[in-house]
């Protein structure tokens, strides 16, 4: 399980890339740079981490699944994965 603080730092990071947006775009468009820069570092969806909805685990992280490879193999191995079964030769 990730620390507290390093999940709240990805939900702070989360809100201001939301909040940020359209201004991003529109400086982008723009092609003011100077005034991109201005903006928070976090605003920057690059900062942004995938993690595991249910540990917190960034590494071995499944995009389809939304959790780490750890947590997958759990959850097949409950069934609770539709569509997925542990593999055997």
């Amino acid at each position: 399980m990730a620390k507290e603080s390093v999940l709240a730092r990805q939900k702070k990071r989360e809100k201001l890339v939301k909040r940020y947006e359209k201004i991003r775009k529109f400086l982008k468009k723009s092609k003011k740079y100077d005034l991109l820069q201005k903006l928070p570092r976090d605003a920057s969806p690059v900062r942004l981490r995938n993690r595991c909805s249910i540990t917190g685990r960034c590494r071995g992280y499944m995009r389809k699944f939304g959790v780490s490879r750890i947590v997958f193999r759990n959850l097949v191995s409950q069934g609770l994965i539709p569509g997925v079964k542990k593999a055997s030769w």
